[in-house]
């Protein structure tokens, strides 16, 4: 089995270039399984591109936004090094999908127990977003709320867990 690595840490702290990093390390290939759903902002757009530019050529993408579960399960990754970017991006799509809490978190335990089976040497980032104010509205509340419960089952499950803070990873869970 391989292993499981959650990073996380506030907006723009280096969780991305770490992620990248980690995977160029490992003499095998790497899929990166984007979970943004592009819309029309040219700002979001922009974001994409910078990121693709972060990784290397050769690095196989696969854009999966709503289902994790079904990345690991039809066969899409096999071995090698897996980075998933980002979760927090995931939970948001399946909140503006309607989902429940409860279906969120069975969905992203279910998305756990397939990476943990898998042969693939798995990264998963991830944003610690309570760390900052406290939404005005019920729905970024919810977000907030149900992102740091997601983290908590991930890292629960991960093998390892690192902290980002201005581009300084922090290995909080060790092996």
């Amino acid at each position: 089995m391989g292993e499981l690595t959650l990073i996380t840490g506030g907006t723009r702290s280096g969780k991305s270039r770490w992620a990248v990093r980690l995977a160029s390390e490992r003499e095998e290939p790497v899929t990166f399984v984007a979970t943004l759903i592009p819309g029309d902002e040219a700002e979001m757009r922009e974001r994409v591109k910078r990121h693709r530019a972060d990784r290397p050529a050769d690095w196989e993408t696969v854009e999966e936004g709503r289902d994790l579960v079904r990345v690991f399960v039809e066969g899409a990754i096999r071995a090698g090094t897996v980075v998933v970017d980002c979760l927090t991006l995931y939970v948001s799509n399946l909140l503006l999908d309607g989902r429940s809490d409860e279906e969120i978190l069975e969905n992203v335990a279910r998305a756990c127990e397939q990476m943990k089976r898998s042969p693939a040497q798995i990264i998963v980032v991830t944003n610690e977003v309570g760390w900052g104010i406290v939404p005005d509205h019920a729905m970024g509340r919810r977000f907030r709320d149900v992102a740091g419960l997601v983290n908590q089952q991930v890292a629960e499950a991960a093998d390892e867990v690192y902290l980002v803070s201005c581009g300084i990873p922090i290995r909080i869970k060790p092996r």
